[in-house]
């Protein structure tokens, strides 16, 4: 009996889960609406352009792949825009176009210029595979603000890049149309900014300075976290500019579901167009970085490849300290007035090396990290090696999500550094296994108490 193009993309999608994380496959591959399948090739209607062309990159290798196994024989995905999308923005799906609250006004740009830093362009990014996809979406942004990817938010740690795409968003749209009106603050910015318009009663100017945006940039928006007032005048805000189709941009150091005290009607709208993640580079993308910087500003004759790989090599915290070493160095050069070599990048970073180049020894929170591996491996009879494993059976899966979810909960540790601890696993997988497990305490007593269990024997063996 032949399939529906909808049985297809159903059995498809469900082996495609076996191995691709539940979160990148609720974003990119669940809404993908199957159109035709004639038994060698189906056909997949996705929302967007850039949808195409990520899923086409990223996924449908994979998905051809699993043709024999699900069908039998080869079966080939083809992906293409929705034909009724084509010709809507994004802005239709949610709100008529005629519900507008904003009329167009004869102003300048809100924007103070000297706000945007010169090198914060798309041309200045290096781009590597912790920070693809919120490049790629900030230059969709870009290209097309208010209809692909409305709003956009950009989270991460601190120094990983999230204010360099938002402001190369900004530079991009100022460079095509200069009178384009842009609001670039920080969140604290804007909180300050409801207080004063509160102390001196100048709420009407306050509203209209930042209703009458084109584009909204908003940095470490996780700052609103708690502040009622505020939150409730970035919610009028938010709702006036996105039912007048004008772009917003909001970065974050976590994802909106993970700010603590935010409105979840805030938490909602932040999450309607695309969350993106930026994490910390690896080796190869810290080196790209390093030779960025140095061939940016004319330093390629000054320091040496060697120096770069050292420095790239010993310095993994952000792209920021990346770049604060190089000018240390530089700086501890001229001091010395010594050329720079290796010897001296050992030198002058020497606060920043690791204990042993030829063994490093464990950090304290390596340790503790490790101990709850070994607690929780010894309470569901696995090995330490099985939960940082590839391997996602059920055996490992559910104590490898109580690894990470103790190490959030007693130790803190951010997404990127837990997904590092266990196999080098993204954010979206920890956020899932925190989730998981929070929801599986509720439901299940006995589980409930075996996690109980491990967190005392931790508690115990670490204080």
């Amino acid at each position: 009996m032949s399939l529906s193009a909808s049985d297809a993309w159903s059995r498809l999608l469900d082996r495609a889960r076996d191995q691709i994380p539940i979160h990148t496959s609720d974003q990119w591959l669940a809404p993908l609406a199957a159109l035709e399948f004639d038994g060698a090739t189906l056909t997949l209607a996705a929302p967007d352009q850039f949808a195409v062309d990520w899923v086409s990159s990223k996924h449908v290798a994979y998905l051809d792949s699993l043709g024999p196994v699900c069908f039998g024989h080869p079966v080939k995905v083809v992906l293409k825009v929705q034909d009724e999308r084509r010709t809507r923005s994004q802005m239709d799906l949610f709100v008529p176009q005629n519900e507008a609250s904003i009329e167009p006004l004869k102003a300048d740009n809100t924007i103070v210029l000297s706000q945007l830093n010169d090198r914060y362009t798309f041309g200045h990014f290096v781009i590597g595979k912790s920070n693809e996809l919120a490049a790629a979406a900030a230059a969709a942004v870009a290209e097309a603000p208010g209809t692909s990817y409305n709003p956009l938010f950009i989270y991460g740690a601190t120094g990983l890049g999230k204010t360099h795409l938002m402001q190369a968003i900004a530079h991009r749209i100022l460079q095509r149309d200069p009178s384009v009106r842009v609001t670039y603050i920080t969140a604290e910015q804007f909180l300050n900014d409801v207080i004063n318009s509160i102390e001196n009663r100048s709420m009407n100017e306050f509203k209209r300075r930042y209703r009458q945006s084109d584009l909204l940039l908003v940095d470490d928006v996780h700052v609103l976290a708690g502040k009622q007032q505020t939150q409730e005048e970035f919610f009028h805000t938010f709702n006036a500019l996105y039912e007048a189709g004008r772009q917003i941009v909001l970065t974050s150091d976590r994802p909106p579901s993970e700010i603590p005290r935010l409105e979840d009607r805030l938490k909602s709208r932040f999450e309607w167009g695309m969350v993106a993640d930026v994490s910390a580079p690896d080796l190869e993308h810290r080196i790209a970085i390093l030779r960025r910087k140095a061939q940016m500003d004319h330093l390629e004759q000054t320091i040496p490849d060697e120096v770069l790989h050292f420095i790239a090599d010993h310095v993994q915290a952000n792209v920021r300290e990346l770049e604060g070493s190089i000018i240390k160095l530089l700086a501890f050069s001229s001091l010395r007035h010594r050329v720079v070599t290796v010897e001296l990048a050992r030198e002058a970073l020497r606060d920043k090396l690791r204990a042993s180049d030829a063994a490093p020894v464990r950090s304290t929170r390596q340790d503790k990290v490790h101990n709850i591996q070994q607690a929780v491996a010894a309470e569901w009879g696995v090995t330490v090696d099985g939960l940082t494993s590839k391997t996602r059976t059920k055996v490992l899966t559910v104590p490898r999500q109580v690894a990470m979810y103790l190490t959030r909960e007693i130790h803190g540790l951010q997404l990127v550094e837990i997904g590092a601890a266990f196999g080098g696993r993204d954010h979206s997988t920890v956020i899932h296994s925190l989730e998981r497990v929070t929801q599986m305490c509720k439901e299940d007593a006995a589980f409930r108490g075996r996690v109980e269990k491990v967190r005392e024997t931790v508690r115990h063996t670490q204080w």
